[in-house]
């Protein structure tokens, strides 16, 4: 139970996710199954637990704009809303497929917390953020997983 916990508590920190966390499990020696379960169960929270709360991030900024800090939400707010219009068009032709990509590639930079706060900058829908989410995480970790058992070395 101990490695199944690790696992999953790896599986949420952002740039390692459920990506490295399979390659951390493998290499201490922990049951694949219950590796891969923890890994993926750590994808599932995390897409969809971030979603839900990146939309806060609006209403702190509003609420600085009423404090002494209000310069950071007068930076944020319209820097937001110039990079949604800008990127519709974009948004509107790739986003699912898109996102799903960007998040499954495992590198530095991308993954789940990356996807999911680009899905919430650029205005993607939560009904195609979660999905996206959930299928990038998931293929990231077939990815490395080849490498992880040695199949390609």
């Amino acid at each position: 139970m101990k490695g199944f916990l690790e696992v999953f508590l790896l599986s949420l920190i952002p740039t390692f996710e459920g990506r490295y966390a399979i390659v951390y499990g493998i290499g201490m020696g922990y049951p694949l199954w219950e590796t891969l379960l923890a890994a993926s169960l750590g994808v599932l929270t995390l897409s969809l637990v971030l979603p839900a709360l990146l939309p806060y991030i609006d209403r702190l900024m509003l609420w600085l704009e009423k404090t002494p800090l209000r310069r950071i939400a007068h930076l944020y707010l319209p820097y937001v809303e110039r990079v949604r219009e800008k990127a519709h068009p974009y948004v509107e032709k790739w986003g699912f497929i898109g996102l799903t990509i960007f998040v499954a590639i495992p590198l530095p930079g991308t993954g789940i917390w990356t996807g999911a706060l680009a899905a919430y900058l650029l205005g993607i829908e939560k009904r195609q953020t979660v999905p996206a989410l959930i299928l990038g995480g998931l293929v990231s970790m077939a990815i490395t997983l080849g490498p992880a058992l040695g199949l390609f070395g």
